[in-house]
């Protein structure tokens, strides 16, 4: 699945992106166990194996989502935990990935119930697929600086308009809060203004 239109980056802002074909579920886990990080991000599907080292633009717009979601949640006092971009796995499944942010909406589970995606390059492995073999029911993507939220159920991957697990978080707003932040913009300010709207709403 082409994920990005590269002709929207420039070239400084796209990831880099390799993908190793031919590698066994034990070479994953050497590879994925010799980081001292979790950089670079790596998933693999079925003997493929993805790296990925993220550009400046990726991890801005990937800490913003972060922060407007749990600037959400706060607000609306619903229960979730963060796990980041922890490593998470399934050897049957021959699946593996580090999200770029992912939740347990609720208590905390072994694997997360969303996990959000910032793509700024095309190509690689099929990341749904990996979610699904792992179990996680929720996932969104941040395409060209858009939100697509994915639903995966016994049936199939759903798109879906908005959050099934945050159901009343406007994700137009949302992406408006993220578009407005530029180099110039305290990111500090533009949580509090975001959080301060949705306490008018309530």
């Amino acid at each position: 699945m082409d994920l990005r239109n590269e002709r929207l980056l420039e070239p400084a802002d796209r990831d880099q992106v390799i993908v190793l074909r031919g590698v066994s579920w034990d070479q994953y886990v050497a590879l994925s166990e010799q980081r001292r990080s979790s950089k670079p991000l790596m998933a693999y599907l079925d003997g493929e194996l993805e790296i990925v080292s993220t550009s400046r633009a990726h991890e801005i717009d990937k800490k913003l989502i972060a922060r407007f979601v749990e600037a959400y949640v706060d607000v609306a006092d619903i229960e979730l935990g963060a796990v980041g971009n922890a490593t998470f796995r399934k050897k049957l499944k021959r699946a593996g990935l580090e999200p770029d942010e992912c939740y347990c909406v609720g208590p905390m589970r072994e694997f997360p119930t969303l996990a959000i995606e910032v793509v700024y390059t095309s190509g690689g492995i099929n990341k749904l697929e990996i979610y699904r073999r792992l179990g996680v029911p929720e996932v969104w993507f941040w395409i060209d600086r858009k939100l697509q939220v994915y639903w995966l159920t016994a049936k199939g991957i759903e798109l879906r308009d908005r959050s099934v697990q945050l159901p009343d978080l406007d994700l137009d707003k949302l992406t408006r809060a993220v578009h407005a932040v530029d180099e110039a913009t305290n990111h500090t300010h533009a949580v509090r203004a975001y959080r301060q709207s949705l306490k008018r709403r309530r």
